[in-house]
């Protein structure tokens, strides 16, 4: 049996220089893990917890420790904004962050969507479909594995939990046959203070696929609090170790699925480019050719 977890870094702000801390990309992702593993990556991560916040090693209760959350928001400002000391630090424990991934074989999926300027993005809409195809990349993992899995997502609010998961309920149980065969339940949420594993999807999602979506993809926003210099050593550092970490398949028609998959609205640039090295921030990125537009849910064909 697997487990995924998911979490969100963004909002559908729109994007404009009169908001200049609008986030310019909405990422929604995580990580996958087979269920012997979960122990294992629960103690090494509260090992890196405490390993990167000492002051968490006088706390007297396990659940004290547990609760205590690492903020990817945090770690982004550190690498932007901190000091020499703040900035290796950052880098450091997203290292050992992603190395504990590694060691667990855990799998990275995710739905980025890259804004578009005075548009105004659908956040509902962008939220329930990207839960929806990152439920079916789940789903040909599992099959490849020949397991079975369960989703946990990152609790937000009633009113906003429910409408992301009815389109895997109702796939999941309608007439014509399961779509889900390997799941073995609609994905449940879970808050992050009592789902230790939830964090580090935040800190997965938050400080290092947001982080390189905004240096690749709105690096020319330079009005953006988020679009800043200091990212491209971070792309530079994780950006093929994250591009190893996916499960991609191909679909009958021979087109790679899955993974990392990216709808930029701007330049039509697909998820390779994230996690590449050839962009630099020094480099203006080049109008595209053709018109690039990647639809919304607003105006993307229906799910199946």
């Amino acid at each position: 049996m697997h487990l995924c977890y998911i979490d969100e870094a963004g909002n559908g702000q729109m994007l404009t220089p009169a908001a200049p801390a609008a986030p310019p990309v909405l990422v929604i992702g995580g990580f996958t893990v087979d269920r012997t593993h979960v122990k294992s990556l629960t103690w090494d991560f509260l090992q890196v917890k405490k390993q990167f916040r000492p002051q968490l090693r006088r706390f007297p209760h396990l659940s004290e420790v547990i609760r205590t959350e690492i903020k990817g928001s945090d770690v982004r400002r550190d690498l932007r904004a901190g000091n020499r000391n703040s900035r290796r630090a950052a880098l450091l424990l997203i290292d050992a962050l992603l190395g504990i991934l590694e060691r667990y074989d855990a799998r990275v999926l995710a739905r980025v969507w890259v804004k578009e300027e005075g548009r105004v993005v659908d956040e509902t809409g962008v939220y329930s479909s990207s839960i929806s195809a990152l439920t079916e990349n789940f789903q040909e993992q599992l099959a490849h594995e020949h397991s079975r899995g369960m989703l946990v997502l990152d609790s937000r609010t009633k009113v906003k939990n429910a409408p992301n998961v009815h389109c895997v309920t109702t796939r999941k149980y309608r007439s014509g046959g399961d779509g889900y065969r390997g799941i073995i339940e609609s994905p449940v949420f879970g808050h992050s203070d009592t789902h230790t594993l939830l964090q580090l999807a935040d800190l997965l999602v938050s400080s290092m696929l947001f982080p390189l979506a905004c240096q690749a993809y709105t690096s020319d926003l330079t009005w953006n609090v988020h679009c800043d210099g200091a990212y491209e050593s971070l792309r530079r550092r994780i950006g093929e170790r994250l591009r190893k970490r996916q499960f991609r398949w191909r679909d009958p028609g021979g087109k790679w699925k899955g993974g990392i998959v990216v709808s930029d609205r701007r330049f039509g640039r697909s998820g390779s480019w994230m996690l590449s090295q050839r962009a630099s921030t020094k480099a203006r990125i080049p109008a595209p050719a053709g018109p690039a537009r990647l639809p919304y849910p607003e105006d993307a064909p229906p799910l199946p």
